[in-house]
């Protein structure tokens, strides 16, 4: 699966995972909400699958390859950040094992920008 396939899903899910923070989320503006994914995928080996349809010894479904990715979010302040990365590296790591066939093998969560309401205000008052 290519890069900006899986960045895409990650992105995705990821800006999920936040929306349920409403606290938070309120205080982001609106064009800022989508978390920036940088990702590097590297295909599984292939395996001898006679017989069987790629499926491992214990029979769970077989990662079709490795992800290694770095999500760059914006948050809401006050809020519970821990909570929110965490949420985050949950749902990216559940989803792209569920919906790609993908194993996150190292993700990293970093926060580029917190906002709050008195910094939003003042942001859209420097634009006029």
């Amino acid at each position: 699966m290519a890069d900006r396939v899986v960045a895409k899903i990650a992105s995705h899910v990821a800006r999920v995972a936040l929306s349920r923070f409403t606290d938070s989320v309120d205080h982001v503006p609106p064009g800022r909400r989508t978390p920036r994914v940088t990702t590097s995928v590297r295909r599984a080996p292939e395996r001898d699958t006679a017989g069987r349809d790629a499926e491992s010894a214990d029979g769970e479904q077989a990662a079709l390859g490795e992800a290694r990715m770095r999500i760059t979010v914006e948050l809401g302040y006050p809020s519970d950040i821990g909570a929110q990365c965490a949420a985050v590296r949950r749902e990216v790591t559940d989803r792209l094992r569920t919906w790609a066939g993908m194993e996150v093998s190292d993700l990293a969560v970093s926060v580029e920008r917190l906002h709050s309401a008195h910094t939003r205000h003042t942001d859209q008052e420097r634009v006029r």
